[in-house]
């Protein structure tokens, strides 16, 4: 596996040899000083170049990157927005184990939005493209405070769609069932928790994509009994890890609200929780719901 030295090394020497390459920044967990480190990080590079079209016409020019195991051409693909004329990539998945994800973009584009991310590091600027360009910081991905009404519309949010859930599983559609739980529900867990995090470090760290940082901040117990709240296919396993994400957001809820002087409303709480009980034993010839 080449070195992170190699990389750099590499990426530097093909934008250097390349005239139409005015540029190189970078961005991502690479460029973020607490993100943690590993083998498996991957590298966001962006190439400023004079024109995009001759790079993405010549199919060629990323060998010199190296051997490719598979790849990734996301500005093709039909589902996906994208806008050739000032940015296209190419994620690559190389046999020794780096992974780049590599864009070129034009030069206009990069200076109107390079100062968007601050996770953004110049690593060649050839004409003075980008004169002031702050040190990288994850600033702009830290927990933010919540307002009352988030805080409410969260709450809300967690206990609403629980209804969902509970004839999800009512009606055995369990595809149903994990789409509710971890694309709504769990977003709402998630945000309650990173808010706790977020009180307790004055709001100064980020928890990451999909919260994936969590377990640095909470307690060991804590997090185990978030991890407890996935489940797999069978109904009864769902029911039991849906009460226990019931009962973690409940205590994490209850501890926010009282910490940021938000009121937590416990009727609708304890009457989603009623339906939910309701609902798991219900039988299935039913013919009312209450």
């Amino acid at each position: 596996m080449r070195t992170e030295e190699e990389i750099y090394e590499l990426i530097l020497r093909i934008a250097q040899q390349d005239e139409g390459i005015r540029g190189v920044y970078m961005n991502g967990s690479r460029t973020n000083a607490n993100a943690p480190k590993d083998i498996f990080q991957d590298y966001d590079v962006v190439y400023v170049v004079k024109e995009i079209k001759p790079y993405i016409e010549d199919k060629n020019w990323i060998d010199q990157f190296g051997e490719r195991l598979y790849m990734q051409y996301p500005d093709e693909n039909p589902d996906y927005p994208c806008d050739k004329e000032n940015i296209y990539g190419w994620l690559m998945q190389f046999r020794d184990g780096n992974r780049i994800d590599l864009h070129v973009e034009s030069i206009t584009h990069a200076k109107e939005n390079i100062w968007n991310d601050k996770l953004c590091k110049v690593l060649l600027d050839k004409d003075n493209l980008f004169l002031v360009v702050p040190q990288s910081t994850d600033e702009d991905y830290r927990i933010k405070y919540p307002s009352k009404e988030q805080y409410s519309c969260t709450c809300n949010e967690f206990w609403w769609c629980l209804n969902n859930v509970a004839k999800g599983l009512w009606r055995g559609e369990i595809p149903y069932v994990q789409d509710m739980l971890n694309f709504h529900v769990r977003k709402q867990l998630e945000k309650m928790l990173s808010w706790k995090i977020g009180i307790e470090t004055h709001f100064s760290v980020s928890v990451g994509k999909s919260a994936k940082y969590m377990y640095r901040w909470l307690p060991e117990k804590e997090w185990k009994r978030y991890l407890s709240t996935y489940c797999g296919a069978e109904i009864e396993e769902c029911w039991n890890a849906v009460f226990r994400m019931c009962d973690l957001f409940e205590d994490t809820a209850r501890d926010v609200g009282e910490k940021l002087k938000y009121s937590y409303n416990a009727d609708e709480s304890q009457n989603s929780r009623y339906f939910l009980e309701h609902v798991k034993e219900l039988p299935k010839d039913a013919v009312e719901i209450l």
